[in-house]
């Protein structure tokens, strides 16, 4: 690296943006419409996280979530090769889903969802309920580009949400972690939390002493500005020299250095992927995914549609 390259790196990290993993150039406003950081930081531990932010009103923008297909309800897809089958600028990974851990092609998606205006999968109660919130709210993004976050009714349709909305494209996740400006991660329910959202247990007996949300790990979030003109893209690896984060440090991240008001969290781990269109045209994962190279086989992913910016 030469010295006016070093310089220019030097002051894009104070910046918050950095060098990708593999030493690329990761340009801050790749597409119009859209702002990329690449940020790390050694507190509360080593960490490495990617943001993108949309601006909902900019010219070029649209989306789409991965489409039905298979036996169940989705056939499974890495992120880079639905970014690639879409020819999107960008994408990350979105919904739970079951079976897992399964090497099988199909899965069934946990939770609302929607691909270009239908519906295939619905509020629900889910078997992981030490993780998952019962009928969590999701997040549409409307064919004008009008996103907001989506609640269900449980004793009425479970496709039906109680806002004035038309659902286009849908992704869920495991709950809403940030609420109005506040962190708001789910507890369990317990002789000291009535109204706890989540079940003690699981593989690890999850409690509100020992947290599923409380494991550092990699972590997908999506959120909204308070003027919902901002959509905002999340990840941190738990690989390359990141450790991960909690859901709760994930939030308040959101919160404080991307002015986010509501997010919902997406899944996670091994699921954990952001892909980005390079210069050349070819998307590629600029996250370091903790399931191989080429990221885990998903449910569900995100792809977001824009324009590049003329040089």
């Amino acid at each position: 690296m030469n010295a006016v390259r070093m310089l220019i790196a030097w002051v894009l990290t104070l910046l918050g943006v950095a060098l990708g993993p593999a030493g690329a150039w990761q340009d801050p406003q790749p597409f119009i419409g859209v702002t990329y950081t690449e940020r790390a930081a050694s507190s509360p531990r080593p960490i490495r996280m990617h943001v993108a932010q949309i601006d909902l009103t900019a010219p070029g923008i649209r989306f789409k979530v991965s489409a039905p297909g298979g036996d169940r309800e989705v056939v499974r897809q890495t992120t880079l090769d639905f970014a690639r089958q879409e020819r999107a600028q960008l994408a990350i990974n979105g919904h739970f889903f079951l079976p897992f851990p399964s090497e099988d092609k199909t899965a069934w998606v946990i939770g609302l969802a929607a691909s270009e205006g239908k519906v295939f999968s619905a509020f629900e109660t889910p078997a992981q309920n030490y993780a998952l919130v019962d009928f969590a709210p999701a997040l549409n993004i409307d064919r004008d580009n009008r996103a907001s976050i989506v609640t269900g009714d449980p004793v009425a349709d479970p496709t039906r949400v109680r806002e004035a909305v038309s659902l286009w494209n849908v992704v869920a996740g495991s709950s809403q972690i940030v609420t109005n400006g506040a962190v708001s991660v789910p507890e369990y329910r317990d002789d000291d939390h009535a109204s706890g959202k989540l079940t003690p247990g699981g593989p690890a007996n999850y409690s509100n002493l020992k947290a599923w949300a409380d494991v550092a790990t990699a972590r997908t979030a999506i959120g909204l500005s308070r003027d919902q003109r901002t959509l905002t893209l999340f990840t941190v690896d738990v690989r390359g020299g990141s450790e991960g984060m909690r859901l709760s440090e994930v939030a308040a991240v959101l919160i404080r250095d991307f002015a986010v008001f509501n997010a919902l969290n997406l899944d996670g781990g091994g699921s954990t992927t952001m892909v980005m269109e390079g210069a050349n045209g070819a998307p590629a994962i600029v996250n370091v995914p903790s399931d191989g190279s080429a990221g885990r086989s998903v449910a569900t992913s995100l792809a977001v549609f824009a324009q590049r910016r003329e040089r």
